[in-house]
């Protein structure tokens, strides 16, 4: 079983990131479960969500405590006393960041400047770029077991409004990915 947080702030899409990325791996076949957890529901408060997959059925029903894997959509958010005692220590993260982080050791982490995307694509405003499409198009990329094809069926279908957009986001996303040894 592959266990994922999402760790954003209100308003940049990781509950809805992790909702798409169920039914993209659900079209592929998997078994999945997708949830979030929050405290107040408002602009820039911390968010987290979460996504088991397994080729079997998932009787598990707890909350993910040590994830295999991390879509970090605020960078700020790897300072969080919370922060690393919810990862399992070799864990793959994705940043949402323009540059390599630092203390961020330990970690197989690939980086994608995921708000600039957003803002070419028009997704969102300055103040509040809508990443939560550009972060699954990376990580589409540096999980290796998700199709590209499958997961913009999934954006086109979730994102009637300005689905276009989404999908450029996505596919900027998945070929501008820096993955750090």
């Amino acid at each position: 079983m592959k266990e994922i947080t999402f760790f954003g702030r209100g308003g940049q899409g990781a509950v809805v990131a992790s909702e798409i990325l169920a039914e993209a791996y659900f079209r592929q076949g998997f078994q999945v479960q997708s949830f979030p957890s929050f405290g107040v529901e408002r602009r820039g408060a911390p968010v987290m969500a979460f996504l088991r997959i397994d080729k079997e059925f998932i009787y598990l029903r707890s909350m993910i405590y040590q994830a295999q894997a991390a879509l970090v959509f605020a960078p700020d958010i790897v300072n969080s006393p919370t922060f690393r005692p919810s990862l399992k220590p070799d864990a793959m993260l994705l940043m949402n960041a323009p540059d390599k982080l630092e203390n961020l050791n330990g970690f197989d982490v690939s980086y994608i400047d995921a708000t600039s995307i957003a803002l070419e694509c028009g997704l969102g405003s300055t103040a509040q770029p809508l990443v939560n499409t550009a972060m699954l198009g990376a990580f589409a990329k540096v999980a290796g077991d998700l199709e590209l094809d499958h997961l913009l069926a999934v954006v086109e279908s979730k994102a009637p409004q300005k689905t276009e957009k989404n999908m450029a986001a996505v596919e900027k996303a998945f070929s501008s990915v820096v993955r750090f040894e």
